[in-house]
């Protein structure tokens, strides 16, 4: 697969892909919230509703031309919307070039992909979108099944294992985690497989600083603010990602 193409080329073909999918994003973070579709009606501006052009949907490129307004009303169109686009091309591509054009690229990739929806959504709404997380899950799963199929049980169990930890917790303490969470870490043990581990301890790792750090400014009242996990999950996921295998081989080899 891809013997005779540059891997720079499957990079760039990897980044246009992600960037047309965070486009698609941008509509979703919007619509899905809101209890919209996602297919109609067609893109359109959401202070004068007028629909957009073909010219004016270019990813990153039209924003910019645009100088970040509306080309009829004038009004302003959020920075988060190239953010999107661009993060999704960025970690797409980058998980071709680290995987290259492979089933493992491909199932980094999509990892990369749908962690840029998830983050926006669970940010602003505390919710972690099921028809975005499940169905990537189960292909990620056969992805990771796919790449090595010789060692088919470790993806399921890492997989099973990361869904279940994040589950158990949701059963015990509900007001703490969630249960799209535990689809979430679903996901990533697919994809990731051992490395789902350090993943999953970077994140808690991670919400546990923030967590002391609220409790430090705002004494016991911080006990009820609401922080979604899903953000700590996907950072942990990109270290999974990147580097969890050195990290797992590391830990390894100071036990043998």
């Amino acid at each position: 697969m891809g013997t005779t193409v540059p891997l720079w080329w499957w990079t760039l073909l990897a980044g246009v892909i992600g960037l047309a999918v965070g486009s698609f994003w941008t509509v979703v973070v919007w619509r899905w919230p809101r209890g919209e579709s996602v297919v109609a009606p067609r893109s359109h501006c959401t202070g004068c509703e007028r629909t957009l052009h073909t010219h004016e949907l270019v990813p990153v490129a039209s924003w910019l031309w645009q100088r970040g307004r509306c080309r009829g009303c004038g009004s302003g169109i959020h920075w988060r919307y190239p953010a999107i686009e661009a993060a999704t091309a960025l970690l797409s591509a980058g998980a071709i070039a680290a995987f290259g054009p492979t089933l493992t690229g491909l199932a980094a990739a999509l990892l990369g992909m749908v962690l840029v929806p998830v983050v926006v959504i669970d940010l602003e709404y505390q919710l972690i979108p099921d028809v975005i997380v499940v169905p990537a899950a189960v292909v990620g799963l056969a992805l990771g099944v796919a790449a090595h199929p010789g060692r088919w049980w470790v993806p399921v169990l890492a997989a099973l294992g990361a869904g279940g930890f994040l589950f158990a917790i949701w059963l015990v303490f509900p007001a703490g985690m969630g249960l799209g969470d535990a689809k979430f870490a679903v996901l990533m043990g697919a994809v990731l497989g051992l490395s789902v581990i350090p993943a999953m301890g970077i994140a808690f790792a991670a919400g546990a600083l923030l967590g002391i750090a609220l409790i430090a400014r705002r004494g016991a009242s911080a006990r009820k603010i609401a922080v979604p996990f899903g953000p700590f999950l996907a950072a942990g996921a990109v270290v999974g990602l990147m580097w969890g295998p050195a990290i797992v081989n590391w830990y390894t080899s100071r036990l043998a």
